[in-house]
């Protein structure tokens, strides 16, 4: 019995059927179009079985699925190793050409390495585009060729590409296959329901982002990255809708890719600070304070506050995330990886080069990060920023009574220990006083 024809549309960090690139491509250049979803054993395996936002992905998929079967088709979605599963592909159909978007981080660029060499000793195109970014690696490059590391140069150019040449969304409901995959139920995949949920994201502040964006207790975010990390809708349907008064949220969307572009060209960082000068900073790593700081029990509220949420939510304000991050590696001098690799289990938005470069930034470590003498003083910050102190209320009920808990490390003390630390760690650096 003849095997079925088909092309392969291999959806992964771009949940959605419209303005998505590869899934035009192909659509335009093939018919009898597959669309498949892989949860990869080697990702799930190092998350909880209820993590959020695999329920996130899983509730897009089957979203996906209910349209597709309004155009009488269907998404295929399994479980498993992706080699293994490619093999198995291969192995019931006959497959034209494999199309999918790029995904810029170390595991996916390996995993498309293999999968390509795999696919290819079939003789099976695997074709990638670019989709998640409006630049990727190497569209912004300064004029020697190499990769921007500050980020204002970075943003100009990016800027300037863009308007010379902004890219059109696209949309294409034609050639589908036209069979009916049964969609997985969660038990069938290894998987349990979340209490934590992915709110849906807004646009409609983005017009007074710049006046409110520092302030946790407005909640005038648009919690648009998890969308943008899943790819439920494109990066150019968003800066479409922007329009002309939301430069300083553009600002935020281009750092973003900046520190994708970082992430591609300078993998290290993964594992390494940016900058090798700080390899010698003597971490003290004190296990019981790093758990105060998880717990949200370090005696300054605007930090506890910040990790409550996140422990509850996923989410934590921006304005927040510096402090809290600042606090760990300056005050308690804590290797901003053990913070990092905490984020990463918790944010519903983690994405390892936001995550990495921001915690960076943080530690002074990264490339254009504040500088190590710049140690914010978390009650200083709970002044500026939540002065009604709305925002620790709402998530520290035991601020103000015996229960909540003394500072854990005193503020002068801390940061002068801090410059000395950070100091004594770099050869040949260069001390300036702090500005805040």
């Amino acid at each position: 019995m003849a095997k079925e024809q088909v092309s392969i549309v291999w959806f992964r960090r771009d949940l959605r059927l419209e303005d998505n690139i590869a899934l035009n491509k192909a659509l335009a250049e093939s018919k009898n179009i597959l669309p498949l979803f892989i949860f990869d054993d080697d990702i799930l395996e190092e998350l909880p079985k209820n993590d959020a936002r695999v329920n996130f992905i899983y509730t897009n998929l089957k979203n996906m699925h209910v349209k597709l079967r309004s155009e009488h088709s269907s998404m295929l979605v399994v479980r498993g190793k992706t080699k293994e599963v490619w093999n198995k592909l291969s192995e019931a159909y006959t497959i034209d050409a494999v199309y999918a978007n790029k995904d810029y981080e170390p595991y996916a660029i390996t995993r498309d390495k293999e999968i390509k060499q795999l696919l290819s000793g079939k003789d099976i195109p695997f074709k990638l585009y670019k989709d998640q970014v409006i630049h990727e690696e190497n569209d912004v490059l300064k004029a020697d060729g190499k990769p921007y590391t500050v980020f204002t140069p970075y943003k100009n150019k990016w800027l300037a590409v863009y308007n010379a040449q902004p890219p059109e969304a696209l949309s294409n409901f034609e050639n589908f296959h036209s069979k009916n995959y049964p969609f997985p139920e969660m038990e069938k995949l290894g998987l349990e329901v979340s209490s934590i949920k992915i709110q849906p994201f807004t646009l409609k502040n983005v017009s007074t982002y710049a006046e409110t964006r520092n302030f946790p207790n407005l909640d005038s975010t648009s919690y648009l990255s998890p969308h943008l990390r899943f790819g439920t809708i494109s990066i150019r349907q968003i800066i479409t809708q922007l329009g002309n008064n939301a430069s300083v949220f553009l600002s935020e969307l281009i750092w973003r890719e900046f520190f994708m572009q970082i992430l591609f060209h300078f993998p290290k960082v993964v594992t390494n600070n940016f900058r090798a000068k700080y390899d010698g900073i003597a971490w003290r790593n004190n296990e019981m304070e790093f758990e105060k700081w998880c717990q949200g029990e370090t005696g300054y509220p605007m930090v506890d506050a910040g990790m409550k949420q996140l422990n509850e939510t996923g989410y934590m304000h921006n304005r927040v995330r510096m402090i809290t991050a600042s606090f760990l590696c300056k005050h308690l001098l804590i290797d901003w990886r053990k913070g990092e690799a905490y984020f990463a289990k918790k944010l519903l938005d983690f994405e390892l080069s936001s995550n990495n470069g921001n915690w960076q930034w943080a530690a002074g470590t990264g490339c254009d990060a504040a500088p190590y003498f710049r140690v914010f003083n978390p009650s200083e910050q709970l002044k500026k920023f939540d002065k009604q102190q709305q925002y620790i209320k709402t998530w520290l009920p035991k601020f103000g009574t015996d229960a909540y808990p003394e500072p854990i490390v005193e503020h002068k003390m801390a940061r002068l220990r801090a410059l000395e630390t950070y100091k004594s760690g770099i050869e040949n650096g260069t001390i300036s006083e702090s500005i805040e």
